[in-house]
């Protein structure tokens, strides 16, 4: 199957820190079978980290490195995929400028994570333009390239509900330039940092893809687990401990079936559960970090498939906006 058949996918990540096992569980393994079946547009969408970032600008541009060395650590191949960072194709920004005269306020102060993320993040001024006008920004990222698939997890399918809701709405007023996204829920498992929490580089609690083995050892060795157990010769439950979420997510069926049997009748004991998981992800992570050391000591390689990528997506990007642009009455008269 060439290119031009193939549906095209648009997913993003913010640059607000490196990558962490919930990314990995989360995202970037669907991800890796995506770029198999569909034409990838995968973005760093820098702009999008500079909405709740603004007042810690300086970090954007060496954390756009970390995603992207994790990205390709993990597996991403340039030559399927198109890796690029969104601020340097414009055409995102003159689309979301468009697309930000025709929505209806009321569409953008609905949207729950504005008020969620004010509430979790206090100590961050989000009460702006361009925090309110995410979700619209997030519409022209899709648009730009006709994303036809995206893949998101339940808790993100409302954004793409309302990015359904402002093509429609173009469209109607326009003609049909834009096909209608489509959501591709994924499965998102529900990772426990270490403090118990949901893991989140917010709280502190993450597990880093880059972290080397002796520190990942140590995160989960000291990792809280299932509160009956207080001695191994207690019964545990293996739903309610935050390690054996790191098993359902990483360790293979068989044997975390046999560990959750083991763990309710009192078999093993918490650390033997915990070092399984710690040699799995080991395993895992191997070659991402021989990989990461090789990007690590020539940050030149990534910079170079970034700009690659920056350049074919500007080409796809610019024959969408000469569609807009002629759709709105925009187009220069020869």
């Amino acid at each position: 199957m060439n290119q031009k058949s193939k549906k095209v996918v648009l997913s993003g990540m913010r640059p607000t820190g490196p990558l962490h096992l919930g990314h990995l569980a989360g995202a970037l393994r669907n991800w890796l079978d995506l770029q198999k079946k569909y034409h990838c547009f995968y973005s760093i969408v820098n702009w999008h980290a500079f909405s709740s970032d603004y007042q810690q600008f300086s970090h954007i541009r060496e954390y756009t490195f970390e995603v992207a060395a994790d990205w390709l650590s993990i597996g991403l191949d340039p030559e399927k995929s198109v890796l690029f960072l969104q601020s340097q194709v414009k055409e995102h920004a003159e689309l979301h400028l468009l697309l930000s005269m025709i929505i209806p306020l009321p569409w953008l102060q609905r949207v729950p994570t504005f008020k969620e993320m004010q509430r979790e993040l206090p100590d961050k001024e989000l009460n702006t333009y361009g925090f309110l006008g995410y979700p619209v920004l997030q519409t022209a990222d899709i648009l730009i390239y006709k994303a036809q698939v995206v893949p998101v997890g339940e808790d993100q399918s409302y954004h793409l509900e309302l990015a359904r809701e402002i093509t429609r709405r173009f469209n109607r007023l326009f003609g049909e330039v834009f096909p209608e996204p489509q959501t591709l829920l994924t499965e998102v498992p529900k990772l426990a940092g270490t403090d118990g929490r949901k893991m989140s580089k917010s709280y502190g609690n993450a597990i880093y893809l880059k972290d080397p083995p002796d520190v990942i050892r140590k995160k989960i060795s000291t990792m809280k687990t299932d509160i009956r157990r207080k001695r191994k010769s207690d019964p545990g439950v293996p739903e309610e401990c935050p390690v054996f979420t790191l098993h359902k997510a990483f360790v293979p069926r068989e044997k975390r079936d046999s560990l959750a049997r083991s763990c309710r009748t009192a078999q093993i004991g918490c650390l033997e559960c915990k070092k399984v998981v710690i040699d799995t992800l080991i395993h895992i992570l191997t070659p991402f970090w021989k990989t990461r050391r090789q990007l690590e000591q020539d940050q030149s390689q990534v910079w170079k498939i970034l700009d690659k990528g920056n350049q074919k997506a500007r080409t796809t990007a610019r024959k969408t906006m000469e569609e807009v642009r002629s759709a709105i009455g925009f187009a220069m008269k020869s």
